[in-house]
């Protein structure tokens, strides 16, 4: 660029302006915005009680931005933890029972701000991506 105006300065005023035309015809920008949401596993504390949970229904949706840690809990079943100390278990499709999500997954944002059932996809870092079928409310069995 510095080039280009010392040419135009030496050149003159008029063909200067001939020269930056021309540039602009040709100069194109193309702006594209993805959004990839990454969930921290939620560490595993050794010496605890596990804890049994039972199953409710839940929202079809869960916005992303309320994320805040997630956990493998089965081959086919990722409990994630939101803002507000709420879990959901995710239940993905069942032809995705042998993508490994231990090695990490994440979830492409959408532009409502939801992942929802039937519609948003996980994907494992290992390569692999499975359908989320169904999320269930989580709590704690007495």
């Amino acid at each position: 660029m510095i080039a280009l105006a010392y040419a135009v300065a030496l050149a003159g005023a008029s063909t200067g302006a001939v020269l930056l035309q021309r540039q602009s015809v040709y100069a194109r920008m193309t702006i594209r915005r993805d959004t990839i949401i990454r969930v921290p596993a939620a560490p595993r504390k050794s010496n605890a009680r596990p804890i049994k949970w039972k199953e409710k229904d839940a929202p079809s949706c869960i916005a992303w931005s309320r994320m805040a840690a997630a956990m493998v809990s089965s081959p086919t079943t990722i409990d994630v933890i939101v803002k507000g100390g709420t879990r959901y278990r995710v239940k993905l499709e069942k032809s995705c029972q042998s993508i490994d999500f231990y090695s990490g997954f994440y979830v492409d944002g959408n532009r409502d701000g939801m992942v929802c059932e039937d519609r948003d996809m996980m994907h494992a870092r290992s390569g692999g991506a499975c359908m989320i079928g169904k999320f269930k409310t989580l709590v704690a069995a007495q």
